[in-house]
């Protein structure tokens, strides 16, 4: 890694790239309906910030960056998403953690490792599954009866001031299984 990666004595790895605001308004939610698939166009706001290292049984420390997503409608200006949660560096493993929580009951542990010769763009990408003893997925009981989560991928590309991401969440809905995708462009505002 290089010396940009390191903010006030902290490695935050591939991280540092993320910290700031990024808007974007060319989003596209895809996602389930009774009778079909619904498509909405949508705008949002992410807000990253660097909260410091942490330490686990004095022998694993991680960087820590925190975040706050707010998603709204084209159609209707109205927030459908509101999302919080924490992006993780372990810089001895290469391991890239995020953590989530959305208001429906639903929190995630995803994880993968980190491709340090992708420098350019810088790739994050994360992966849970149902079940999984490493990378999981925990949700309400009303959730895993009538909207299961099964799978959560994210995959998150950023160039210089411009971030792409493409995030797919496996559900079993409407006694069917869908994949609810969402897409988006931002650029750093600050």
């Amino acid at each position: 890694m290089t010396n940009n990666t390191i903010i006030e004595g902290v490695d935050y790895g591939p991280l540092a790239a993320l910290i700031g605001t990024w808007e974007g308004n060319k989003g596209m939610d895809r996602s389930p309906e009774p009778d079909g698939e619904e498509k909405n166009p949508y705008f949002e706001t992410i807000l990253f910030e660097a909260i410091g290292d942490v330490t686990n049984a004095e022998s694993q420390t991680l960087a820590a960056v925190r975040y706050h997503q707010v998603v709204s409608r084209q159609s209707d200006q109205k927030v459908f998403h509101n999302e919080t949660g924490y992006w993780m560096w372990d810089s001895n493993t290469n391991t890239l953690m995020h953590s989530l929580t959305i208001p429906r009951g639903v929190c995630v542990l995803a994880g993968g490792i980190y491709n340090a010769s992708n420098t350019s763009p810088i790739t994050l990408e994360v992966k849970a599954k149902l079940g999984d003893e490493n990378w999981g997925i925990i949700q309400s009981p009303f959730m895993l009866k009538n909207a299961r989560t099964v799978s959560f991928e994210h995959k998150i590309s950023i160039e210089g001031d411009t971030l792409t991401y493409s995030e797919s969440v496996g559900l079993e809905i409407y006694g069917k299984d869908f994949d609810h995708t969402d897409t988006n462009t931002l650029n750093r505002s600050n």
